[in-house]
């Protein structure tokens, strides 16, 4: 990282903005290709969960490449300056890599589901059988991450 002095080192400080954020934006690509989809997500034990139709771009992407980059952010606000030049941006950022996988496993699907839907201050769920079924849950166990302040 250019800016050493933006640079979030505290791992319990990056967790921090995972658990804060409400968007993830997850990069994937194929033949060169790049293809970014914001999704809503959930983490536990160094992975994020999100869930997603069974066919697709991003399936068949991670089918083919199931190496992905992610981005998250919060306490976004614009700093307005007397000149534009000098406007500015406060935030919290995590970028982070990792590799994605498919949960095939019924119970797995329904704790990846929970987890999801605790992120957002949901309660645990009954899922009915069809339901998990028709879903592809996918699991990012990430590798490496890091993180960015500025204007805090």
């Amino acid at each position: 990282m250019r800016r050493k002095d933006k640079q979030i080192n505290d791992p319990h400080e990056l967790v921090s903005i995972i658990r804060s954020a409400t968007v993830c934006r997850i990069g994937f690509s194929r033949n060169d290709v790049p293809y970014i989809v914001p999704v809503n997500y959930g983490y536990q034990d160094n992975c994020l969960y999100f869930h997603s139709a069974p066919e697709g771009r991003k399936i068949d992407i991670i089918r083919q490449n199931n190496r992905v980059c992610f981005e998250m952010e919060t306490d976004v606000e614009v700093v307005e300056s007397e000149s534009p030049c000098k406007w500015s941006t406060k935030y919290r950022s995590v970028i982070g890599y990792g590799k994605a996988a498919f949960v095939e496993d019924s119970e797995q699907k329904k704790m990846a589901m929970d987890i999801i839907v605790a992120h957002y201050g949901a309660a645990k769920h009954d899922y009915p059988v069809n339901q998990i079924g028709k879903l592809a849950i996918i699991r990012i166990e990430i590798e490496s991450m890091t993180g960015k302040t500025s204007g805090f």
